[in-house]
């Protein structure tokens, strides 16, 4: 019988705790980038709730987020410093610079930038940069992967509305709706 190739969890499962850590973040990272796929500059920016999220400030957020919990954080620079705003809701703002290339490259390199960071540390290791005070890194990485988490499931579902509302469109435009289609009964 032959074997299954290996899964996420059976490559992940036998890492120590930091790895494993690191494996679910960078699963959840790709994911959101993933969410950019296909799409063009004006879907990526299209709002579909009230406030500002959009595909691609999701990402240019979570861009916001590597940096305050690895940058910040870890070393102790301000947000200033840094070059990210101060406020998290300012993190979703685009401006014309901002396009899928440029807010993808960004969030790669503040993720390469993470695992720098991280990558002598251990989950019990002490950051005593963050303006809440000094948390344990296993705390920054449960809060990250959290945060990730749910902005996954928030461009999973934008993703999904954008794409079906165009597809309608198409299909509108192009004379396939349900009522120019023939009936074969």
């Amino acid at each position: 019988m032959p074997a299954f190739p290996p899964t996420f969890a059976d490559r992940v499962v036998a890492l120590p705790a930091g790895g494993q850590f690191e494996a679910f973040l960078d699963e959840h990272r790709a994911a959101l980038d993933g969410c950019l796929d296909g799409l063009t500059e004006e879907q990526a920016r299209r709002s579909l709730v009230p406030s500002r999220t959009t595909l691609l400030g999701l990402v240019k957020h979570a861009t916001f987020v590597e940096k305050v919990w690895f940058d910040e954080a870890v070393t102790g620079r301000s947000r200033a410093r840094i070059g990210i705003p101060e406020r998290s809701a300012d993190s979703f703002v685009l401006d014309d610079g901002d396009t899928i290339a440029t807010v993808r490259q960004a969030h790669r390199d503040a993720c390469e930038a993470s695992r720098r960071a991280t990558s002598s540390l251990g989950p019990d290791d002490v950051l005593r940069g963050h303006r809440r005070g000094p948390l344990p890194l296993r705390w920054v990485y449960l809060h990250v992967l959290r945060e990730l988490a749910q902005h996954c499931g928030h461009a999973d579902i934008l993703r999904e509305q954008i794409l079906d509302a165009d597809g309608r469109q198409r299909a509108s435009s192009a004379g396939t709706s349900s009522g120019s289609a023939t009936q074969a009964e």
